[in-house]
């Protein structure tokens, strides 16, 4: 008896049994930064030295 309430208690706690689902709230949008680049240097292949 003990491990069925076990069960359901576990049961219980998965399926949302807290509320119904809620949609996240997006973050507040922020004015634009000016002046911002973005830059790099990137390389892929295979480097052999004799």
């Amino acid at each position: 008896m003990k491990w069925i309430t076990i069960l359901v208690v576990t049961g219980l706690a998965g399926c949302g049994v807290d509320g119904p689902p809620e949609r996240p709230v997006p973050a507040p949008r922020t004015a634009a930064q000016s002046n911002v680049s973005i830059s790099g240097h990137a390389t892929m292949g295979v480097i052999t030295e004799l």
